[in-house]
């Protein structure tokens, strides 16, 4: 088993690589029970453990499980919500030999398993699986999930009546609602199981980015040279400023931020600082304003060929639908921005941020503790559930001004979003609880 990454599957694109993988259907649920046994047998401490089985393959698998478990010895028990109706569910409850009780009989243990559904479920959990699932679960010492916490919907992380699990077990790649939220707050840890299936997706849970640290050739411009526009407010265009520098460019120049407070390697300049032939990203909108000189300033940005990271205030002067610059494009909206760049949707928030990257023709980054970057070609990366710490004013502004040194470095605009994103979220995770925008800032270099 591995950590939660690699490719990101919907439900059907699952369906499909189990039919098209060769694998027997049946060995491939004897592969996920094995795997799920063998995260009892790791996590579970010898505890006496309690299966509940649904009546399709999830429940399968659980069926699988509990035999494996007890020829290793372990104490077992199994409660069903009800008799399996599927082929391979019912051939895996004939390879358990003990009594099967009902899920309102069944009698607690330190260890729970839900295995009583999957990524198959498209409506709310009833209340006689919901009240004794609550029961169980609480009085355990560890749930663990195999696949998802019963309640969630796979493609969206929706909560349909979800109870948490400690440890989730997926089998064979992510899913969607591992990651999104509210999902990825009942998944608890998600660990990712290889029963054998090839997955291809093209959206991808977030991985730390391969950076190249400077080397004697290097000098301030192939650092990267970073413009940040400023405007009403200076102070959070100093933090992407300085965010710019502390991410690892070469070379920040201020435009509009004073001179207050800000480290002497910035250097402040007027608008002209815009033509310099070595400059390799410009960042606008973290203070900015929504005047017309701020309208001025962004509308001069985008006619012109410098890639731009746009963030903060721009966000709300920009029509992203008419843009479809040739120039590398970042937009970073949170979720009330996006709402009004690219109107409200029930959709995913992969899908909804998949089709504002068409639409715009720039790579977006959907912020939230679930963040997405999509770009126009599809591709879609998703970020491991951020600090619920980052809620917090300014820290924006620096993943905008880190994105500028990233872009500035002459990554394409999709992997200097996504490295971008990580090296902001592990600076919230090392800053840890009560953070603030400047923590961020002076955590950026340990993560570099």
């Amino acid at each position: 088993m591995r950590s939660l990454s690699g490719p990101v599957v919907t439900a059907d694109e699952m369906r499909a690589a189990e039919a098209g993988c060769g694998i027997p259907l049946d060995l491939l649920m004897q592969r996920a029970g094995t795997a799920l046994a063998d995260a009892v047998w790791r996590f579970g401490g010898g505890a006496e453990t309690l299966i509940l089985c649904g009546p399709g393959n999830n429940g399968g698998d659980g069926y699988v499980a509990a035999a494996i478990l007890r020829k290793r010895g372990v104490g077992v028990r199994v409660a069903a919500s009800g008799m399996p109706v599927t082929d391979l569910a019912r051939g895996a409850a004939k390879g358990w030999s003990g009594p099967v009780a009902t899920l309102a009989e069944a009698v607690g243990a330190g260890v729970v398993v839900d295995a009583l559904f999957g990524t198959g479920l498209m409506r709310p959990l009833s209340d006689d699986v919901t009240v004794p699932l609550r029961r169980l679960a609480k009085a355990a010492d560890i749930v663990i999930a195999a696949d998802l916490p019963s309640g969630l919907r796979s493609d969206d992380g929706a909560d349909m009546g979800t109870v948490s699990a400690d440890v989730t077990i997926a089998f064979g790649a992510a899913k969607p609602a591992h990651l999104l939220q509210p999902g990825a707050s009942f998944c608890g840890t998600v660990l990712i199981a290889d029963i054998g299936i090839p997955t291809m997706s093209n959206a991808q849970v977030l991985r730390r980015p391969d950076l190249r640290p400077p080397t004697a050739r290097d000098h301030k411009y192939s650092r990267g040279m970073v413009a940040v526009v400023g405007g009403a407010m200076p102070g959070a265009a100093a933090l992407a400023a300085i965010a710019a520098l502390r991410g690892g460019a070469g070379y920040v120049a201020g435009v509009g931020l004073g001179v207050q407070g800000l480290p002497h390697a910035i250097v402040h300049s007027d608008i002209d600082v815009l033509d310099h032939d070595k400059l390799g990203a410009v960042v606008i909108g973290p203070g900015l304003g929504r005047d017309a000189a701020a309208m001025a300033s962004l509308d001069r940005l985008i006619l012109s060929p410098l890639p731009l990271v746009i963030d903060g205030d721009a966000l709300s002067l920009v029509d992203a639908v008419a843009m479809h610059r040739k120039a590398p494009t970042i937009l970073t909206p949170h979720s009330g921005e996006f709402d009004r760049l690219f109107g409200f949707s029930e959709a995913s928030k992969i899908d909804r941020a998949r089709d504002a990257a068409v639409r715009s023709g720039c790579t977006i980054v959907f912020k939230g503790s679930d963040t997405v970057v999509a770009s126009p070609d599809g591709i879609v990366t998703i970020g491991r559930p951020g600090s619920a710490w980052l809620a917090s004013a300014g820290t924006g502004d620096v993943l905008a001004g880190i994105t500028g040194a990233m872009l500035a470095r002459g990554m394409g605009a999709h992997e200097a979003a996504c490295a971008a994103v990580w090296l902001h979220g592990e600076a919230a995770r090392r800053a840890g609880p009560g953070l603030i925008a400047d923590d961020l800032l002076n955590h950026l270099p340990a993560c570099l």
